[in-house]
């Protein structure tokens, strides 16, 4: 195994991404249609949830992305650890475009431009000796891309800054949700596509410790509140971290100091060394937190500098005089159990991984089979997409190529209940079976994978993995 260094300077070396933006210009027009067919199609049900009211109501009435297609740039290739292909590569898009939504007590809304800048990983895996020898593609922002758009008849519309706020969220939730790391975009290229090979793991764990502030507050431009200037109030500090689309992690607050001491660690899943860490130091407050600043860097940059930073806070674009020291550890992902048995109460100690690949089988009426896979294990429970009959889909057949994870803690692994996968059609249970973790530690590396009876002919295939964990050097 590489070095840890090693790892993280890894290049291809940079290509030219001449012939993509040719082939893209030449592609533009069916990518246009099929990217607006996609976005009426799954993301327009999540505005429903995902909106606050009235703009909950807002439907696409139109959308044309115009003739200006997207540009690519500073494409690296490199190979991946299940003998596929990584391409990772700036993406902008700085189109005139026609898109209007509208609802019910909400005026029309027209979108007329948009800039979307973000930095994608492309998969492409697993290599196969069929043309065109790859079995699927799989597309993600490594980080949430940014996102600015301008409206048509801006003046005429009352609160356009609570609308474009509430709208760029949501759009950047739903494409979080869909397409930012760890979560990826799919798109088979063979039919019958093996997910297990397809599917890439995590790369290990990131022990992020969050240790002290300094100087925080001091800039007079740092504090919106211009009485607690005044009154020389001292901040009580605190810092939430994010890790792309990982869940949001704070600290505690520290009370009346500019130069706090946190020492507090989180454990982040990394799925990409170029993953950006971003860190937002606040002024807790009764009636709303105050901005101290942000400090970004990525997990490569923490590691490469040996662990240890100490970043510069920023406000409204500008430096400020804050600092924040954070420091971390990198432990990969091995097909070793050792670590599981650790004694480390808040460390991950490890990763229990669920693919759920394909059922097939299925009896009945088209038009009544929604299947879907519930996975459960402890008192953890997830559950695959709802699949329904609809052109070109074998509902009697449905693949859901998913996978879903949960850290393992000191003593989650002895003693453990089985994972149990449930076949779901619509809100019914229809066969389930259960497999001790027992079955997968005796497995080949950790990884079971099988096709499972569950009844009536019905069979599931899924894959279940364990993996612990090993400090990189």
């Amino acid at each position: 195994m590489s070095s840890l260094v090693q790892t993280l300077t890894a290049s291809g070396g940079p290509e030219s991404p001449g012939f993509l933006n040719d082939l893209v210009k030449q592609l533009w027009p069916n990518l246009a249609v099929a990217v607006a067919d996609t976005i009426k199609q799954s993301v327009e049900p999540m505005l429903d949830s995902m909106l606050p009211s009235p703009l909950d109501t807002l439907r696409f009435v139109k959308i044309d992305l115009g003739h200006v297609p997207v540009h690519l740039d500073k494409v690296d290739v490199h190979s991946t650890e299940n003998g596929g292909i990584k391409l990772d590569l700036d993406l902008s898009w700085d189109g005139a475009c026609d898109i209007e939504l509208d609802g019910k007590m909400t005026p029309k809304i027209g979108v007329e431009h948009v800039k979307l800048y973000g930095r994608l990983s492309v998969l492409l895996c697993p290599l196969t000796n069929v043309l065109p020898c790859v079995g699927a593609l799989q597309i993600a922002f490594i980080n949430k891309p940014s996102l600015k758009m301008t409206y048509t008849d801006a003046a005429g519309i009352a609160s356009l800054g609570v609308i474009d706020k509430a709208l760029r969220k949501v759009i950047i939730d739903i494409i979080s949700s869909m397409a930012v790391l760890p979560n990826r975009f799919l798109v088979k290229l063979d039919a019958a596509n093996d997910w297990f090979k397809t599917y890439q793991h995590p790369l290990g764990v990131l022990r992020l410790t969050v240790e002290s502030g300094s100087n925080l507050g001091e800039d007079a431009g740092e504090t919106k509140n211009l009485l607690k200037r005044l009154v020389h109030d001292v901040p009580d500090c605190f810092a939430t971290v994010n890790l792309s689309a990982e869940p949001e992690w704070r600290t505690k607050t520290v009370k009346n100091s500019r130069h706090p001491e946190w020492r507090e660690t989180h454990n982040f899943l990394v799925t990409d060394h170029e993953q950006a860490i971003e860190l937002d130091v606040k002024d807790e407050d009764t009636a709303s937190d105050d901005d101290i600043g942000i400090a970004t860097a990525t997990v490569k940059q923490l590691l490469l500098a040996g662990g240890r930073q100490e970043l510069r806070l920023v406000h409204k674009g500008e430096e400020t005089a804050g600092r924040l020291a954070v420091s971390a550890e990198f432990y990969r992902f091995v097909p070793d159990p050792a670590s599981l048995s650790g004694s480390e109460p808040e460390a991950v100690l490890g990763l229990l991984s669920v693919l759920v690949a394909a059922v097939r089988g299925l009896k009945g009426r088209r038009e009544e089979l929604k299947p879907s896979v519930r996975v459960d294990w402890g008192e953890q429970t997830f559950r695959t997409a709802i699949k329904t009959d609809a052109p070109g889909t074998d509902i009697e057949n449905p693949s859901f190529d998913q996978a879903f994870q949960v850290p393992l803690k000191a003593g989650m692994v002895n003693g453990a209940p089985p994972v149990k996968l449930t076949l779901m059609n619509a809100e019914h249970e229809t066969g389930s079976v259960e497999v001790p973790l027992d079955e997968v530690l005796r497995a080949p590396s950790l990884r079971l994978e099988k096709v499972f009876g569950i009844g009536n002919g019905v069979t599931l295939s899924a894959g279940i993995w364990l993996r612990g964990v090993k400090l990189a050097e």
